[in-house]
C-alpha cells in the first residue's frame, strides 16, 4: 500500500516538474521571439499557453485526491501543498511569456528602438532563477532557494533602470511612445517572472525545512551571485 502512495506522489512531482520546465521554455522562447523579431516563434509561445493551464488543473485534482484519500503525513502533506502553490506560480509564468509574445508581434513590425542589452540580461537572470528554483525543488536545497530570494533584488533594479532609460526616450522621441511602452510592459513582466522564482524559493524552503521565509526581510535585503559573492547592477543603462 505504502509503494503505491509513493506512485502517486511521484506522478504528482513528475507533473509538476514537467509544468516547470514548459515554463521556463515559454520564457525563454518569448524572449529569444523579441531579440530575433521573430512572429512565428511568437503566435507558438502563445498557442503553447493553454498546456501550463490544463497542467496546472491535473496538479490540483491530484493534489486534491490525495488529500481527500489518504490523509498525508505532514512532509507528504507539505509536498502536495507547496505543489499547488508552485503550480500556480509557473501557470502565472506562461502567462507574462505570452504577454511578451503578444507585444513582440507589434514590436517585430517596427524597427527596435535599440538593442535590448539590459532586458535580455534581465531576462536572464529571470529564467537562471526559474530553473535553479525547479532545481532546489528536485534537490531539496534549502541554501540554493535562500540565494534565488536575495537576486530578485537585482531584478528589480534592472527593471527601474529599463523603465528609466525608456522614460528618457520617449521624452526624446515622441514617435517612439508605443514601442517603448510594450518594451516597459515587457520589462515588467521578465520583473514578475522573477517574483515568481522567489516565490517557488520561498516554497521550496517550507518544503524542505517546514520554514515559512515570505517575510523574511534579512533574507530579502541583498542578493548574491552563484558561489556566494555579493554583487550589485551597474549604474548606467545601456
Amino acid at each position: 500500500m505504502k509503494r503505491f502512495f509513493d506512485a502517486e506522489l511521484e506522478t504528482f512531482r513528475t507533473h509538476l516538474i514537467k509544468m516547470g520546465e514548459t515554463a521556463i521554455t515559454q520564457m525563454q522562447d518569448a524572449m529569444k521571439a523579441l531579440a530575433e523579431a521573430d512572429i512565428g516563434l511568437a503566435d507558438r509561445v502563445i498557442a503553447r499557453d493553454d498546456e501550463l493551464d490544463d497542467l496546472e488543473i491535473q496538479i490540483d485534482e491530484e493534489a486534491i485526491r490525495y488529500m481527500n484519500l489518504r490523509a498525508p503525513v505532514a512532509s507528504d502533506l507539505r509536498l502536495v501543498i507547496v505543489g499547488m502553490k508552485a503550480s500556480h506560480d509557473f501557470e502565472r509564468v506562461g502567462d507574462e511569456a505570452t504577454g511578451i509574445a503578444k507585444r513582440t508581434k507589434r514590436l517585430a513590425a517596427e524597427p527596435p528602438l535599440k538593442p535590448y542589452v539590459d532586458l535580455l540580461r534581465m531576462a536572464g537572470l529571470a529564467a537562471r532563477m526559474l530553473r535553479d528554483a525547479l532545481d532546489c525543488f528536485l534537490h531539496g536545497d534549502a541554501a540554493k532557494a535562500e540565494a534565488i530570494i536575495r537576486r530578485d533584488t537585482e531584478v528589480d533594479a534592472l527593471n527601474k533602470l529599463i523603465h528609466l532609460d525608456l522614460m528618457g526616450v520617449m521624452r526624446d522621441n515622441p514617435g517612439a511612445i508605443n514601442r517603448a511602452i510594450d518594451l516597459m510592459f515587457v520589462s515588467k513582466s521578465v520583473e514578475r517572472i522573477a517574483d515568481h522564482a522567489t516565490n517557488l524559493a520561498e516554497e521550496m524552503i517550507y518544503l524542505a525545512q517546514g520554514k515559512d521565509v515570505r517575510h523574511d526581510l534579512a533574507l530579502k535585503s541583498g542578493w548574491v551571485e552563484e558561489g556566494g559573492a555579493p554583487t550589485t547592477p551597474h549604474e548606467t543603462p545601456r
